[in-house]
């Protein structure tokens, strides 16, 4: 336990903000899992609308540094790749069977 003053409250700050980070992770993984599961089931549109907000959770996380930006442009380019191969998979099947 802290003995000065000023460690104290270093020691209350850094709870508020492990708390928060924690909140703030937590959102955004629950934000990612639903990404998957939607794009497992084929729900492009409801997708690209949650990559939307998993874009913009993930710089406002940035800005509260809770994670590093590189981080952020992972996670967001990942995201997007993994969108844009799922939403050009289904024109891919249907040319293919046009030509059968």
């Amino acid at each position: 336990m802290p003995n000065l003053r000023n460690a104290k409250k270093a020691l209350k700050q850094s709870e508020v903000r492990r708390v928060r980070n924690a909140n703030v992770k937590g959102h955004i993984d629950t934000m990612r899992r639903s990404f998957r599961k939607l794009l497992e089931s084929g729900k492009i549109e409801d997708a690209q609308k949650l990559v939307r907000e998993l874009d913009q959770a993930m710089d406002k996380a940035v800005t509260k540094h809770v994670f590093k930006a590189n981080t952020a442009a992972r996670v967001k380019s990942r995201t997007m790749l993994a969108l844009n191969k799922a939403a050009s998979a289904p024109k891919k099947e249907v040319a293919a069977k046009k030509t059968k």
